[in-house]
């Protein structure tokens, strides 16, 4: 879908009052399917239907718990970014293909590292953090928005930095491209990309508990389509295996899910974390040309895929980083925006100790997005200067690298190259016409 024109914004109201009879109390024996949610849902990205309808609906998805199933957020989500404004995808996978850097298994696509926030931990922003430490080595699209449930959402951050921040509304569909041009490093501001969604703002608001909305930013990068690999946090537990279901039926491949046993939607510092891997695998079904069963009239986009995303569970702890556990209470709680601006300026300036709390858990889920997207699976390491070219070949739970990956991100700090990534970023958005 293209720009929320003035058009679609004159498009008359729709009563999806049928459907909410059906929805409370028990839409199973009602036969409610995902597609019927997912279309109502489209509504409100087009100001289609009413406050008090919007509010209606999600309440009935709260209460009944069908906001939190697999297939609901699956194709609300696909039906959230065919709602945003359109990337040009085919310049946009150009750049990409030019500028990839290939290593492991990771192919040089678009990566994303984000959490579904709503833990009530208010720790650091790790996963912002993490996303710009690991841009020396991959190609991040960060998708992310201001504060809801803490007190520094990563927008926030972002236009906290100093001297210069980035400018987060000049980073455009049509710009992105641009971007990738001389930049490993897009932050993607979600009211730029979802403008449709100011018309849901109020309502959940004023409902005051957390929605279906909460859940679908994860799952709403406007590049989907160009992702390779993410790295996706969840504040409970029991969301782990729903999400992971999600991204396959959304065709993801390489992702994880993860749930600190605290309940914390990034990879815990101070114990232990919830895991669900989705790895690619050999599709049996998968025939290709001149397969034994292929029919000629079929074409590749009606044949089976050759992989299939295969999930799997385990546990990580910062022993399989190699590195130290520290209470959460250790990695600033609470603080506000421009604080933790200038905590991220100290670390992407080697400023900090190398035992520092908050380092060490940045250094784990920067670690975790390496593994995922594949970089550590390659035998030999040639990073740039300050590299040993040592990879450490240990693995761990899940078949992971996670001390190469520790080692890697140790690597883009000291070696200075996070730094030089960020300050390119930042010139690079600063150059662009705003929207």
């Amino acid at each position: 879908m293209g720009d929320p024109s003035k058009d679609q914004q004159r498009l008359s109201k729709i009563s999806i009052t049928p459907l909410l009879k059906r929805l409370w109390p028990n839409p199973a024996e009602e036969n409610v399917t995902a597609g019927e949610i997912a279309l109502a849902i489209s509504h409100i990205f087009t100001d289609q239907l009413s406050s008090v309808q919007t509010g209606a609906l999600l309440t009935a998805l709260h209460f009944t718990g069908w906001d939190r199933r697999a297939d609901v957020i699956a194709e609300c989500a696909q039906a959230m970014r065919h709602a945003a404004w359109c990337v040009d995808t085919d310049a946009l996978r150009e750049v990409v293909r030019r500028r990839a850097r290939r290593e492991g298994t990771y192919l040089g696509g678009l990566c994303d590292i984000v959490g579904t926030g709503g833990d009530s931990h208010s720790t650091f922003n790790i996963s912002t953090t993490s996303s710009i430490l690991a841009s020396p080595l991959l190609l991040l699209s960060k998708h992310g928005n201001r504060a809801s449930t803490s007190k520094s959402g990563s927008a926030d951050l972002l236009t906290s930095t100093t001297p210069t921040p980035p400018n987060l509304n000049a980073i455009t569909p049509k710009s992105i491209a641009k971007v990738y041009e001389s930049s490993n490093y897009a932050f993607l501001y979600a009211p730029v990309f979802h403008p449709g969604m100011r018309y849901v703002a109020t309502v959940r608001r004023e409902l005051g508990w957390r929605t279906i909305f909460n859940l679908l930013g994860p799952l709403a990068n406007p590049v989907e389509e160009a992702l390779e690999a993410r790295l996706v946090g969840v504040a409970r537990r029991d969301l782990g295996p729903v999400f992971a279901d999600a991204l396959k039926m959304g065709k993801t491949k390489k992702a994880m899910v993860v749930c600190g046993e605290e309940d914390l939607d990034e990879i815990s510092c101070a114990g232990r974390t919830f895991c669900w891997r989705l790895v690619p695998r050999p599709n049996p079904n998968y025939r290709g040309p001149g397969g034994e069963e292929e029919d000629s009239d079929t074409s590749d986009d009606e044949r089976p895929p050759r992989t299939l995303a295969h999930v799997e569970a385990f546990t990580l702890s910062p022993s399989d980083f190699g590195l130290p556990a520290h209470k959460l209470s250790e990695v600033s709680p609470g603080r506000l925006p421009h604080e933790n601006a200038k905590i991220l300026m100290k670390l992407l300036q080697n400023q900090m100790p190398r035992d520092d709390p908050i380092l060490h858990f940045v250094l784990m889920n920067t670690a975790a997005l390496f593994v995922i997207a594949g970089v550590c699976d390659a035998d030999t390491s040639c990073m740039g200067p300050g590299d040993s070219g040592e990879v450490i070949k240990e693995r761990g739970p899940g078949d992971g690298r996670w001390k190469e990956g520790v080692r890697r991100a140790r690597w883009a700090v000291e070696s200075g190259e996070a730094w030089k990534m960020w300050n390119k970023f930042v010139e690079v958005s600063n150059g662009l016409e705003d929207i």
